[in-house]
């Protein structure tokens, strides 16, 4: 009888680790933290927001078909949402060090994410995804738009950096469309290709690619832009 309780509770055991160590499950996540700090407030300087920086930032140079997005979803990252981010892109808020997305985009070779021939973060976006994570690892957002500001440099630069730049490179041309230099966005905005994609207008390839749309703000300037002449300014 002892000999009996002695393997049956070895058996339970043994199926404790077992599951344990084959299920493989996301940390849940309460509505307080997936809801969005903010968004309507003024941008502070100091402070790294989520939805304005982080987010876009991963959706075009990670969240991409055969990779991050939510179909593939290489080695079980999926890096889409704030909620998918945290549940399983090994987000320690706080500790970048300890973090694995931070760790990912300073390693090296076929290791590095994103991996080559994909360009790797530069300095300044690590340092993004480095202060956000420090700075808590928040679902924050603020107000950084202005339609009143509508150049080349204050306003479109800036979004094809932040949305676009991570799929349409010298590295990665995805449609073979290269938005890291002023003449090549010039290009697009006027063969009517920029406007058709950001507008998600029928027969354009809705951009940016896998993610929500650009706000109306960031529409309208591009636009504005683009009615003003496209002028390098």
């Amino acid at each position: 009888m002892k000999h009996k309780t002695s393997l049956l509770l070895a058996g339970m055991v043994l199926f404790f680790v077992w599951a344990v160590s084959s299920c493989k499950h996301e940390i849940p996540l309460t509505d307080a933290q997936t809801a969005i700090i903010g968004g309507t407030q003024t941008c502070s300087t100091d402070t790294v927001y989520f939805q304005n920086k982080v987010l876009p930032l991963l959706n075009s140079s990670c969240a991409m078909s055969g990779c991050h997005d939510a179909i593939t979803r290489e080695d079980g990252v999926e890096l889409t949402s704030y909620a998918k981010i945290i549940s399983t892109g090994g987000v320690r808020a706080g500790n970048p060090a300890g973090s694995d997305l931070y760790k990912v985009l300073n390693k090296s070779g076929s290791d590095r994410m994103p991996p080559p021939p994909a360009a790797a973060f530069t300095q300044a976006q690590k340092d993004i995804v480095y202060k956000w994570i420090l700075q808590g690892a928040k679902n924050n957002a603020c107000n950084d738009c202005d339609t009143a500001v509508f150049t080349y440099s204050g306003a479109v630069a800036p979004v094809m950096t932040t949305y676009c730049k991570g799929c349409h490179n010298p590295s990665s041309l995805g449609g073979g469309i290269d938005v890291s230099t002023y003449a090549s966005v010039k290009t697009i905005a006027a063969n009517g290709k920029l406007m058709g994609s950001i507008n998600h207008t029928a027969g354009y390839i809705a951009m940016p690619q896998g993610s929500s749309k650009l706000s109306d703000c960031r529409i309208q300037q591009v636009q504005k832009w683009i009615l003003s002449g496209t002028l390098n300014n």
